[in-house]
């Protein structure tokens, strides 16, 4: 299990669980749909379903599409395919019993709400969150398309609540694309080099990593103003506002790590920093929905 659990690297679930959970807790804060941001343990356990299945279903295949270049760069060829701690097939078989355990879930809303909403747009989700392995090959803007792929977690949470969709959490959203987006170029940095020997494109082959990590800063220059903007449209308190200043505080001390220039200080830029950033928003929007709703 650890295995397996490594392979799709699971822990990097806190990057889009926060923000699924804050969306949760904004939705259920109006009857009928919750009580002081809490939806009810089914809604709970079902969106954490979802946002398991949903990612393990896209990285399982993102390892399988990209395994020949895994096994060409140093930097991944000790990742579980190319060193053959995984069989390709059991990765198939992973990638498929995971998207299918995502559209039970999905079906599971029905009886536990009534909502069809999950089970109508999962297809489309699945196939836009594997989409994001091929781009890579096509755009130098594959950073956006994997924010896109991470932003439908505050989205379907909104809508496995509400059953329906609003400006709220689409703004959410967008914040959650130019906040990856600014992230995934910094993580590129480490494989410029690379890249641009095998034909991959990213906004660090394009542009320069001095140029790309300027871009990046600017990318969550966007994601503040977004925060600032959702807290305004959902009529969030000061609570929130609060909150904003120590995630304001450590996207700027992620870019000085990202200054460096070497692989520790990109890693911790990459991981720990934004891990960080998603558990500080998901704090802001829970604490200002149950100080509000108290």
């Amino acid at each position: 299990m650890k295995k397996y659990f490594e392979f799709v690297k699971f822990s990097h679930m806190i990057f889009a669980l926060p923000f699924a959970l804050a969306s949760m807790a904004l939705a259920a804060s109006e009857a009928p749909f919750g009580n002081r941001g809490w939806s009810g343990w089914k809604i709970f356990l079902l969106i954490l379903a979802a946002m398991a299945t949903a990612r393990t279903t896209a990285m399982a295949f993102n390892r399988i599409v990209d395994r020949k270049f895994d096994a060409l760069n140093p930097r991944t060829k000790d990742r579980h395919l190319p060193a053959g701690q995984i069989r390709l097939s059991a990765a198939w078989g992973l990638t498929v019993v995971s998207a299918i355990c995502f559209l039970v879930v999905c079906v599971l809303f029905i009886p536990a709400r009534g909502n069809w909403l999950p089970l109508i747009l999962s297809p489309i989700a699945l196939i836009v969150i594997c989409f994001y392995s091929f781009t890579k090959r096509l755009t130098a803007f594959a950073h956006f398309f994997l924010g896109i792929a991470l932003a439908l977690a505050p989205l379907g949470a909104w809508i496995a609540v509400r059953g329906s969709l609003d400006w709220h959490p689409v703004v959410l959203s967008v914040a959650v694309v130019f906040w990856l987006a600014g992230f995934d170029i910094i993580y590129a940095t480490l494989d410029e080099e690379f890249d641009r020997k095998a034909g991959l494109r990213s906004m660090v082959v394009a542009l320069g990593p001095k140029l790309a990590l300027r871009a990046a800063l600017g990318f969550h220059l966007v994601m503040m103003a977004l925060l600032l903007a959702f807290g305004l449209i959902s009529r969030l308190g000061a609570t929130y506002f609060v909150g904003l200043a120590p995630i304001y505080i450590v996207i700027f001390l992620q870019h000085w790590f990202a200054r460096k220039q070497d692989a520790k200080s990109i890693n911790i830029a990459f991981f720990r920093v934004n891990a960080v950033v998603s558990v500080l928003v998901l704090i802001a929007v829970v604490g200002d929905v149950w100080w509000r709703t108290r």
